[in-house]
């Protein structure tokens, strides 16, 4: 444990009962329901706790009482690129949201390099930063109904041109 952590704590709320990292400050929380969300250079922390990636947050947003989170996990690799399926969204009413809604939204804008619908494949391609990670990685949303051989054909076509590039860099 650093010293900063042993003189002034880890920011989190008393109660907050998730296991930050070594490297991991927390940045803004609120309380709701039973727990807390917490946010953290390294994700969001759901109640639970459970700790989702800044790079796996897929839309947050805020309606002034209550924060709806779209959680994106992981659904496969082609070539290079990392394919995502959205998960059902989740609303956190939030009575005292201090920092919250503004923290979420400046770390999920903030890991996006890039993003661009392709209507021909019928998906999102996302380059995004990972927290705690150098680099960035090429993430494939699929469409609802999108022909999912096709995606997986041209998201690992899009890597292999990305990852050809920086290579010449």
């Amino acid at each position: 444990m650093g010293l900063w952590r042993r003189l002034f704590g880890s920011g989190a709320p008393d109660g907050f009962t998730g296991g930050l990292a070594p490297d991991e400050h927390v940045l803004a929380s609120a309380a709701v329901g039973d727990g807390f969300l917490v946010a953290s250079t390294l994700g969001l922390w759901l109640p639970g706790p459970r700790r989702v990636g800044w790079h796996l947050v897929s839309k947050a947003s805020w309606s002034g009482t209550a924060l709806t989170v779209v959680e994106a996990e992981e659904d496969g690799a082609a070539g290079q690129a990392v394919l995502l399926r959205d998960l059902p969204p989740q609303r956190f009413p939030l009575a005292e949201p201090g920092k919250v809604p503004e923290v979420v939204h400046a770390r999920v804008t903030g890991s996006i390099r890039s993003r661009e619908h392709r209507a021909d494949v019928g998906a999102w391609f996302v380059q995004r930063k990972v927290p705690g990670r150098d680099g960035v990685v090429l993430q494939v949303r699929p469409d609802a109904g999108a022909d999912a051989e096709l995606v997986r054909r041209v998201a690992a076509e899009v890597a292999a041109k990305i990852a050809a590039l920086r290579t010449v860099d």
